[in-house]
């Protein structure tokens, strides 16, 4: 195994970058939970990083391994052994599914063959505007650490749905403006969810909406509660006002205005199901195991 040889080393260059920071926030970590690297080393790295800065905050973006896009026989095996790593160490795993990203790509930006660069524009859309209230001063700072408070009720519930509107493809501008009750509409659309489980399956703890852009604060505030009206049976009613929003006056380059959305929905467990059905079937015949015990 190659990750326990190489992990101090990766350590000890997280150690010069933490001491160059000034106020260090936390960590991002972009693994898959499918093949080899991403899950074993990604999840091996996380609880180092852990035990060092404990009381730092730690956000992954875990490509999930989808239904129907399969690159290695026994992903559901290292899914599911790095799901634990993250259900104990990670403060808040966005996740993500490459099956989705096909979908959007080919329904949503009518590509017919997606490249990894298409699927990764959607990501990095993504992982810009979570992270965007630490870049740019906004009127409603909410930080990694904010977006962790208002997110994650119990501990062990912080495994997000990720959302972004306006969908645009790699290199093409958006043509149409978009509106505010547009940017709303789309972001709780399932169609733009980039984990195939569908929230209508479940109910929502608590959700986020990152908003980027000139926009008014009222215009938001109006819309967000009025999808909270009309779909009251989707949102938990033990948590009142579980919908943040934060603006940021700061666009993204070639849009007006964008929204990112993360969720925190009843409906992820259809996706840790599905790994665990696969996990079962290959496991009771004890199918691929020895690649595992032999280490």
């Amino acid at each position: 195994t190659e990750g326990a040889e190489l992990v101090d080393q990766v350590l000890d260059v997280v150690r010069r970058e933490a001491e160059g920071c000034d106020c260090l926030q936390g960590f991002q970590i972009t693994h898959s939970l499918g093949g080899g690297t991403g899950a074993g080393m990604g999840t091996l790295l996380i609880s180092k990083i852990r035990e060092e800065f404990p009381d730092r905050m730690m956000a992954t973006y875990s490509v999930v391994p989808s239904p129907k896009v399969s690159d290695t026989v026994v992903e559901p095996y290292n899914a599911t052994l790095s799901v634990h790593q993250l259900v104990e160490h990670s403060d808040e795993t966005f996740c993500i599914d490459n099956e989705a990203l096909y979908d959007i790509c080919m329904r949503t930006l009518k590509l017919s063959q997606p490249s990894y660069g298409d699927l990764n524009h959607l990501v990095s859309a993504v992982m810009s505007g979570v992270t965007t209230s630490l870049r740019f001063p906004g009127q409603l700072n909410s930080d990694l650490r904010k977006l962790a408070v208002n997110m994650v009720p119990f501990p062990r519930l912080h495994f997000f749905m990720v959302g972004f509107a306006p969908l645009t493809s790699r290199g093409g501008s958006s043509y149409r403006q978009v509106n505010v009750p547009e940017l709303t509409q789309q972001m709780f659309d399932p169609k733009n969810m980039m984990a195939a489980s569908d929230f209508r399956n479940g109910r929502y703890l608590t959700c986020s909406a990152l908003f980027r852009g000139k926009i008014s604060m009222k215009e938001v505030e109006d819309q967000m509660r009025n999808i909270q009206n009309k779909n009251q049976s989707y949102f938990v009613e033990w948590i009142p006002n579980n919908v943040q929003t934060a603006l940021c006056s700061v666009p993204p380059r070639g849009l007006k205005m964008s929204s990112t959305f993360v969720g925190n929905s009843t409906s992820i467990q259809e996706l840790f199901k599905r790994v665990g059905d696969q996990f079962t079937a290959m496991f009771r015949r004890k199918a691929f195991l020895h690649w595992y015990t032999g280490e």
